[in-house]
Parts: C-alpha cells; structure tokens; sequence
C-alpha cells in the first residue's frame, strides 16, 4: 500500500520516461511519504505492440480495412502476429542478435511506410546494422500505427493520444462530451492495467501528470474510471499543461473528474495535499497554487505561508517503479542528432530552474517555470548524476533545461572530469558567445555528445525583435566550435514570427541552407510561430502587429489564434521548408535552387552565397580576460633534456611529449621555462581540482621570467591550447 499513486497517462515517450513522477517522487522520498509511480503509456503500448494485443487487432469483425494499404497489412497479419514480440524485443536492446535478420529485409512484413525509406546503404554506412534494424523496425511498427489509426482508433499516436480534444480548447464542451461516449480499445486496455494498479497499491491520493495536451484526453479517461469505481480515493491533476493551460479555469464540471488542480512546481502544493487528504488530524487546511472546488465553484487557493523549495532541498528524481528495461528505442530518421529524442534511455535532469535569459517574446516569460531562474550548485547535479547511475544502470542524461546557463554547464563538465566518471549528456541552449571553442572542446572531455538551441526565424532583424540576444554571425560561429570539437547541434527553426515578410522566410531557407552546407548544423526542425496567452507577443499583440481572436476561456487557454496585419498567408511554406530540411540533414540538395522547394512564386535571396563562411572567417580576437579560467585536461608530460648548440654556444632545452587519446604532440621549450611549465599543468590540472586564472598564472611567470604574452602566445604553447590548455 502507498498514500500517493503518481501517473504519467497515455503517450509521451517511447524510449524514455517523463521525468515528472520521478521528480515528484523524489522529493516526497525526503518527506518520507511513500508512493508508487507507473507511466500507463508504455505499459499500454507494450501490451498493444504484442502478439496477444495485435491478434486482438486483426480478430474483430468491425475492423475490415478499406484502404489499399491496410488491405495489404491485414493480408499480411499472420507475419505480424508472428514478428511483434521479437521486433519489440529488439528495441529494448534484449535480442540483439536479430539485427541481422531485420536488415535481410525479408524478416519483417513491409507496407507503405517501407516506400518512403532512405537509400539504406547510405544512409547507415557509418552509422551500423543495429541502427539500421533500429530504423527498419521503426517503420514497421508505423505501419502497424497506421492500420491501428485507420481501423481502431483515429486518436492513436505513438506520443500522443487524442492530442485534438486538448489542444487550444477553451471550453470544456468537447472533451466533457467525448468523456460521455463509449471506451475505445486504447482506453480499455489503459484502465485495465491501471486497476491491477490501484488494487494493488490502494493509494488514498492520485497525482496524473499531464505535460502536454496530448496527454489530457487519457488523464480524464484514468480520473472518470477512479471515480466510478473508488470514490474514496482524491485525484489531483499537474504538470505542464495545467501549468500553462489551465490557469483561467472556471468550469465545474471538471472537478466531476478531479479533485483539485495544481499550478507550476509541484512539490510544496503536492506535500500539502497529502497532509490534507492523508492526515486526518491536521486541523488546518492549507493550499498552494491548487484550484478546487467550493459550493460548486472553482476556486483558487494559494493559502498557505510555506515558501517553495529551492532546488537544493527537491531531492534526487527517483526512477524506481518504472519498467526501465521496458523502454523501446526507435530510430525515426536516419541522422544521428534527430535520433536522440527516441534512441535511448535517458535519465531527466535540469540544471537550472527556468531560464537565465527570460527575454524571448514568444516565450511564457511571465509563468514561473521560465520566470523564476534558480541553477543548481555543480556539485549537487553531479552527485544527482551518480545516484542516478546507480539507481538506473544508465549514464546518459539529457539535461531538460530551457536554456542551460554556460557557467554551470564548464562547472558541471570540470566536476564530472575531476571525479573520472564517465557519462554521455546533452541539453538545450542559447547560441551565445559564451561557448568558446575552448569551453566547447571541456564540455566534449566530459561526455557532451550534443546540444540543441533556437536559430529560429535566422533574421537579425526578427531576432532582434524576438529578443533572442543573438545574431546570425554569432550562431553560425558558435555551432562551428561545437561541430569542431565533435558535439553535434540541433537547430530550432521558426517561420510566420509577425511581421515577417516572405523575403525574410526565402533568406531565412538561405541561412540554414549554407549552415547545413558548411556542416555546422547536423539537424533541425521547422515549426509555425504560435502565439500563447503568456508571452508578450500575446499579453501585448499590439506592439506585435497582431489582432487576436477573443473567446471566452472557462477551460484552457493557451495558444491564440490571430491574424497577422501583414496578411501573409505562411502555412504554404511549411511543406517546402520542412522538405528541403529533411534533405539538408541528409547532406544532399545543396545545389537546389530555392525555388524548387516551393509550388508557388518566391522571390530570390537576398542573402550573399558566401555569408555563413565569412561569417566563420570573421573570428574576433578577444583578448584573454585577467579573471579567465585556465585549466589542463590532458594528461602529465613526459620530459627531456636536451642540448642545442648554435656558433659555439650550447643550451639546456625540455623536451615535453603529451599524449593523448588520439595523437602524441612533442614541443621544446627553454628548461628553466619547462621546469615552470610542468609545474603550473599540475598545478591546473582539473584531475588534481586545480584552476588558476589567467592573472595568476601571468604573475608566477614573471616571479622568474620576462615577457610571459611572448611565451604564452608562443607556437609550442598553441600546440597544447589546440587540445587540452583551456582557457574557459
């Protein structure tokens, strides 16, 4: 038994859970409130994804296909019954072996999904048969996805479940009348695995997590089932689209379905609903950021005087419960960088609380979860990333930060290379000129594998208005120190922002497409510029140049429909702009006249052929702050006295070799000034948690010598700065 069941309802990841039970999780564990966590999708999905479930599919009489295509699979049912449960197995790394089998391509049965596929040879030549049987596997299991959505449930995705009903709806009406009709297959199967659930944990309180709106139409489906059949447990729904959906929220009938609703960090409001529902004895009753309802009206109480806790105080999120080896990894496109969002297991972690930049104009700057910037201290995150390790068997984390603050990443980095850990992460950023080549070259050291930021409308004229704090020049240069040190970058791209005129959209494709042609950017994704109710393009449209569309909000609010003054209808770009990016990421069709990613008129580029490589060729030099970190990553030196002579005269030289894990680099330097050198890389060495700044090691030098910019910008000094003297 358990006070708290924490569920993530159907669907969000396949490879991966959400982390926000585990978050939640582990802060009650301080509290020493015990719960249990399940994520219902991957458990609905494995039991959908097998020979029993697929049997079930192809057995009911009112399932007959009527298209072509799922004619065929339902032809072919047999060899799918027969394939499921190994192909699945083979997703979750446990039957390896069948790679091979599965890129026979006369293992699995083939639809029209195997029509679209790239030219394989190619396109995994240097990526492996595992990932291409990864890939093969894929596409299979999106044509079974696809008779299930034609024949079974029209609602059904893989990451996502009636995502429609959720999606900008203001008025409860739709959703409350689909709750009304008849359990489809899907729901079925979920509330059955969530009663086996609930039996046996018989919790007193439920938390639903729900992150996005394809995720709400399943939570309402678990809270109706609940409260049918165990009216004396509470339910209470939170997570990321109460946060930024629900905040206007007015109608009564929702709380026929929950009990309460709570609003951004869920750990102090969580804590005081246990007391409330669990603690019988308490003789106040207090709330924070929670909706309920009284009289039957909703009402919202933020009542108690307890402040949330820092960062510091949540806890280490706690997996457990979770079906790990469960998880099934699928490769959707072949580039290595797009993989990472479904090829995998991750373990979540944040760096910062919110955003340190909180400026974007198309960003929810005014909700707390970007509003309120509190990073967690280095040693802290690394002490959570061992636990994990242990807790998991995994090392890999995916940081899932809005933008994670570069002093804390180089913290984070120099403290997993202190203590010899090895790790693989990635996370979300801003392109500042903050990551510097040699910063770039320490965060690869520590297991940075990739990172993903906004170019967005790549427009220094829109970047400016959007208030992104960067400049074209600047992200083309910082990706390149990325791309050269070995960590690839994925480009958050935005078309329709307002204002912006089609010659801007055409010279927008131009910047990308050179990036792409100059292999500092491995991937990208385009997607529409919608305006939400919390950022300041929808809290002052006017100074944006948009007119809203005003509804009534009694249920959610989120994205707003608009029209733009400039009249430009931009959904006609979003076909051609995703086509030629899925191309650019493939490293083909860089030649292609603009023109031909359209069907209709586009104006030529204004943009120069030559842009992003001057833009790469106009390094700025900066000169070395007295306050810059420097640091040694390498290893120690082995050293030799050598004798040179010239015109009679001789001198003592060092001979100073360095290897390291891919190359041996010799330099030869005057002894005395050798001598000082070994020293001070021992003294800087990040194994030996030593860091001097540039200032203090300036003033050791010249304790013995003359001179030390001559020496410290000396060629043999440029040798080591190349791979492992950092200046951060």
């Amino acid at each position: 038994m358990k006070d708290i069941l924490l569920i993530t309802p159907p669907f969000t990841q396949l490879n991966t859970p959400y982390p926000a039970t585990a978050y939640l999780k582990g802060f009650l564990n301080t509290k020493n409130i015990s719960a249990y966590q399940m994520d219902l999708g991957i458990e609905v999905i494995l039991e959908l994804f097998s020979k029993m479930g697929l049997t079930a599919i192809f057995a009911s009489d009112n399932r007959q296909p009527t298209t072509d295509n799922a004619k065929r699979i339902y032809s072919l049912k047999e060899d799918y019954i027969k394939t499921i449960d190994a192909t699945i197995a083979f997703l979750q790394s446990k039957n390896s072996t069948l790679a091979r089998q599965i890129c026979s391509e006369n293992f699995l049965p083939e639809a029209s999904r195997f029509d679209q596929l790239d030219e394989m040879d190619w396109a995994f030549g240097s990526m492996g048969m595992q990932d291409k049987a990864k890939h093969l596997a894929t596409v299979y299991l999106e044509d079974i996805s696809d008779f299930i959505v034609e024949n079974v449930d029209e609602n059904f995705g893989f990451s996502r479940y009636a995502e429609r009903l959720g999606r900008s709806a203001n008025s409860f009406d739709e959703m409350y009348d689909h709750l009304q009709k008849e359990l489809t297959y899907i729901d079925t199967i979920s509330l059955k695995i969530l009663e086996e659930k609930i039996k046996v944990q018989q919790p007193k309180l439920v938390l639903i997590s729900v992150p996005f709106p394809g995720n709400l139409y399943s939570a309402f489906r678990c809270a109706q089932f609940i409260k049918k059949n165990y009216p004396e447990i509470k339910l209470s729904m939170g997570g990321g689209f109460p946060n930024t959906e629900l905040r206007e929220l007015k109608d009564p009938r929702v709380f026929e379905f929950f009990d309460f609703i709570t609003l951004d960090d869920g750990e102090l409001p969580v804590e005081l609903l246990h007391a409330a529902v669990c603690n019988t004895e308490q003789l106040e009753v207090t709330y924070k950021r929670t909706f309920l309802l009284e009289n039957n009206q909703v009402v919202y109480k933020n009542n108690t005087l307890k402040h949330d806790y820092k960062q510091s105080q949540v806890g280490t999120p706690d997996y457990s419960d979770l079906n790990l080896d469960k998880y099934i990894s699928v490769i959707e496109i072949t580039n290595p960088m797009h993989s990472l969002w479904s090829d995998g297991r991750w373990n979540k972690l944040t760096m910062a609380h919110g955003c340190y930049w909180g400026k974007c104009t198309f960003c929810d700057i005014s909700l707390d979860y970007i509003k309120l910037y509190e990073p967690v201290a280095a040693q802290i995150l690394v002490d959570r990333m061992e636990e994990l390790i242990l807790q998991t068997g995994e090392n890999g984390f995916h940081f899932v930060d809005e933008a994670a603050p570069p002093a804390l990443m180089r913290e984070v980095a120099l403290e997993i290379i202190k203590r010899k850990i090895i790790v693989s992460w990635w996370t979300n950023i801003r392109f500042e000129k903050s990551f510097t080549k040699d910063l770039c070259i320490l965060l690869k050291e520590s297991g940075c594998i990739a990172v993903s930021g906004g170019l967005e409308v790549a427009s220094d004229r829109l970047l400016a208005l959007i208030q992104k704090g960067v400049t074209v020049e600047q992200v083309a240069q910082v990706t390149r120190n990325f791309t050269e040190a070995g960590v690839m970058v994925h480009a958050y791209l935005m078309y329709g922002y307002p204002t912006q005129t089609v010659q801007e959209t055409v010279d927008s494709l131009e910047m990308v497409r050179q990036m792409f042609e100059m292999g500092i950017l491995q991937s990208g994704f385009w997607h529409q510029f919608a305006m939400t109710a919390h950022s300041p393009v929808g809290m002052y449209p006017e100074e944006f140049g948009v007119i809203p569309e005003q509804n009534q909000i009694t249920f959610a609010n989120n994205d707003i429909q608009f029209k733009d003054k400039t009249g430009i209808n931009h959904d006609q770009f979003s076909f051609g702009l995703k086509k030629s990016l899925f191309n650019f990421m493939h490293g083909i069709c860089f030649d292609y006249e603009l023109q031909e990613w359209f069907d209709f008129k586009i104006p030529d580029t204004t943009v120069s052929p030559d842009f992003i490589y001057d833009a790469l060729a106009n390094e700025v030099n900066f000169t070395t702050k007295p306050s810059a970190k420097i640091v040694w990553i390498g290893g120690k030196p082995i050293t030799k006295l050598l004798i040179k002579s010239k015109k009679g005269k001789a001198w003592e030289m060092m001979q100073l070799t360095f290897h390291n894990k891919q190359n041996t680099i010799e330099i030869t330097v005057d002894k005395d000034k050798g001598a000082w050198l070994v020293k001070i890389i021992d003294e800087i060495s990040v194994c030996n948690d030593g860091i001097k700044t540039y200032a203090q090691i300036k003033l050791d030098f010249e304790t013995y010598f003359d001179d030390f910019e001559l020496f410290w910008f000396s060629k043999p000094l440029q040798q080591l700065k190349n791979k492992a003297l950092l200046t951060l």
